[in-house]
């Protein structure tokens, strides 16, 4: 009998350290194929590692299949398809994801087993894609609805924060990019509005820098040109006092313009960090938790329960772990945009890599409360159990079967810990853009790459100028 207790123990020890080195894994780790053919510029290979992929297949990943499927489909110029996806990823979160099984699943286990419910910023940037997927099909029409949903996404996402003048609540670069649908429509009103909300953020901010990006001159540009096209006065003097710009009138290409969106680098992966707290009980009785510098104080999360409950002392460690973002070095660093004319330059639109670290520090202390306080609530259980198990032998009693549990929720509580690494991962590391004026006809642009190493690449494309505004995107994701 105590040989076989010995070889359970040795073989659950076994067990629980090989699933211990497996939870190590990231999100990346286990999808990383699909990445390495998106990173090398294989799109179709891409799809199908994506299709065969079981982890990606999971109901609980399925907001993450959706997006990533529609940005692959877009990838490859499957515009159609590509709003499929993303319209089902759209009618995803407008139903709302989850539930209180979810929440609980995420109590007892950890939250890379819920439902996965998306970046801020992710649900911005599937107006984009679908916004320029419409446009590509000639779909005027759903494009401008789609840039209307870019107004009621920023007013949701506004609601959820008290501290809106810190938080990610409105996104600049999709409402400059709704005034350019709005501007490709010839609806010159509602572009002047959409680039003023646009350039409002910007002035609203620290420096007139947000998130990374300073307030773009061609942003600027549109504000003062739509303000003048529709006869605001007041307006146009007013920007340019903020913008300390004087505007001058200048006549319209004859074949139009083209807004070239490139798309550079890859989003930073998430990786699992660990963390190490003590529960204590402060001067007024209330719960905290706090690092061994004492530099982090995380307040006790009492929707887990009655802090009451719990005996601050039992608690004398905790092993927690948070997802942090590791950036991707682009491989280009510079770009220029010829018409054979003119030769002009980008100008940075949005940064995903510094709204991914970002935003992620601003939800740190309510996220990791609700970490500790989850992990308090097991060690708490396990502490119940081993002193129920210190009786062995009373009365003839024996309490091997409760030792037995405590071992096994501790071994549990180790091995079922793991921080939640998904994210949207085939999104750019950054987006540039520029404005170059067409001809009437053909038109020859080139794209001229520079890379971090000194190399150089060129693209060439043909565009026919109509007189409308045009659009074009470009990816370069290594």
């Amino acid at each position: 009998m105590v040989n076989i207790s010995k070889h359970t123990f040795r073989a659950s020890l076994l067990l629980g350290l090989m699933l211990f080195l497996f939870s190590c894994s990231s999100y990346n780790d286990m999808v990383g194929p699909y990445y390495k053919q998106v990173s090398s510029g294989n799109y179709p290979e891409a799809i199908k590692e994506l299709d065969k992929n079981s982890l990606l297949k999971k109901p609980r990943n399925k907001l993450l299949f959706l997006m990533e499927k529609g940005k692959t489909s877009h990838l490859v110029g499957d515009y159609e398809n590509s709003n499929r996806f993303f319209n089902e990823a759209d009618q995803l979160l407008e139903n709302g994801m989850g539930g209180a099984m979810d929440a609980v699943v995420g109590t007892l286990v950890n939250p890379m087993t819920q439902v996965y419910k998306g970046e801020d910023f992710e649900k911005f940037m599937i107006h984009y894609y679908k916004a320029l997927n419409y446009v590509y099909l000639n779909r005027t029409e759903d494009a401008i609805v789609e840039a209307r949903r870019i107004t009621l996404q920023s007013q949701e996402q506004g609601e959820k924060f008290n501290d809106k003048e810190s938080r990610y609540s409105k996104d600049a670069f999709s409402l400059m990019l709704q005034g350019l649908i709005y501007e490709h429509d010839g609806d010159v009103n509602n572009a002047f509005i959409a680039y003023r909300n646009a350039a409002e953020v910007y002035l609203n901010s620290k420096d007139q820098t947000y998130y990374g990006t300073q307030m773009p001159e061609g942003l600027k540009k549109d504000v003062l040109r739509t303000a003048d096209g529709m006869g605001f006065v007041s307006e146009l003097q007013r920007f340019e006092g903020l913008f300390n710009l004087k505007y001058t009138r200048e006549k319209a290409p004859e074949g139009g313009a083209l807004i070239f969106f490139w798309e550079n680098g890859l989003a930073p992966v998430k990786q699992q960090e660990e963390f190490f707290f003590s529960l204590v009980k402060g001067s007024d009785g209330g719960l905290f938790f706090t690092n061994v510098g004492g530099t982090i104080i995380v307040p006790f999360n009492n929707s887990y329960g009655n802090r009451n409950d719990f005996n601050a002392s039992s608690i004398q460690s905790l092993r927690a772990t948070y997802p942090k973002y590791v950036a991707r070095a682009p491989f280009y660093n510079n770009a220029t945009l010829s018409n054979g004319i003119n030769t002009v330059n980008f100008e940075k639109a949005e940064d995903i890599n510094e709204l991914a670290f970002k935003t992620l520090d601003q939800r740190f202390l309510k996220e990791m409360s609700k970490v500790l306080t989850r992990l308090a609530v097991k060690k708490a259980a396990e502490y119940v159990l081993r002193e129920s198990a210190k009786g062995t032998g009373k009365n003839g009693k024996d309490n091997s079967l409760l030792e037995g549990l405590g071992l096994g929720m501790q071994l549990y509580s180790l091995i079922s810990e793991k921080a939640d690494t998904r994210n949207w991962q085939s999104l750019p590391a950054n987006i540039s853009y520029t404005r170059i004026p067409l001809q009437k006809g053909n038109n020859t642009i080139t794209l001229n790459l520079r890379g971090a190493n000194g190399s150089n690449e060129t693209k060439t494309i043909e565009v026919v100028g109509t007189g409308k505004l045009q659009f074009y995107n470009y990816s370069t994701l290594r």
